[in-house]
């Protein structure tokens, strides 16, 4: 089903996600850092080591990709922009489905989990900022949806990598909502035929949503829940 070197990229996937477990103690006991920080040190250095693997083996079919598909610096601009609203709105339509039909709290365990890292040592906003989306776009977009795109129609290509996509982030009370981005991205590849424009408006989430929450007070930012919560009873008849 895919070249070797797909499975390559999703054996390096995969061992960059397991490698943290042996290379944190490592760090930890053999240079007296504090856990935590040996942590963060490893999941940087072992997402960094991955993405340079999974770049290099796709070296060749990003240069296709450029020369088959040239866009102009404008347009990836534009796409990027309009893909950075259409992600919010459809952020925010999953967001209510979920609270309306199964009363799940809007929160998320990932995000607090990656602010948590971001604030015990800034260098982790690394990962989710620019690692992770390259690598989650390159293997979800890229591989998985390229490869059922050229079998099936866009409806169930996209569906079935973003289904994937939800899976892995291991946050099951919001898989709507990562599916929903699935979609996102699956229709700004088709659109631009570059996978750059993915990976922008992935970054740009990405560090919007953590930068948001580490530069507001966490005080300020349970008020600002409250109000919310205010907010949805009377706007929903809670009177």
């Amino acid at each position: 089903m895919f070249p070797k070197r797909y499975w390559l990229v999703l054996l390096t996937f995969i061992l960059m996600q397991l490698s943290v477990i042996a290379v944190a103690p490592m760090i930890h006991f053999g240079f007296g850092v504090e856990l935590l920080d040996a942590a963060i040190y490893a999941y940087v250095g072992t997402f960094l080591i991955g993405l340079i693997i999974t770049v290099y083996l796709m070296r060749d079919d990003l240069k296709e990709e450029r020369i088959a598909h040239p866009i102009s610096v404008g347009k990836i601009v534009g796409w990027s922009i309009l893909g950075v609203f259409m992600a919010w709105i459809s952020q925010a339509i999953a967001v209510t489905i979920e609270i309306e039909f199964f009363g799940i709290n809007p929160e998320s365990e990932n995000t607090e989990m990656i602010v948590d890292f971001a604030r015990a040592n800034i260098i982790f906003i690394l990962i989710p900022a620019i690692i992770a989306p390259i690598v989650e776009e390159l293997i979800f977009r890229k591989i998985l949806f390229g490869t059922f795109y050229k079998k099936m129609n866009f409806f169930f290509a996209a569906l079935l990598s973003s289904v994937v996509f939800a899976l892995l982030h291991m946050d099951f009370e919001h898989f709507l909502i990562y599916a929903t981005m699935g979609f996102v991205f699956a229709f700004l590849y088709v659109q631009t035929n570059r996978i750059i424009v993915p990976i922008i408006v992935h970054m740009a989430l990405n560090t919007i949503a953590v930068l948001g929450q580490l530069l507001i007070d966490p005080e300020m930012l349970e008020l600002m829940e409250q109000m919310q919560n205010n907010l949805q009873l009377i706007f929903l008849g809670g009177f």
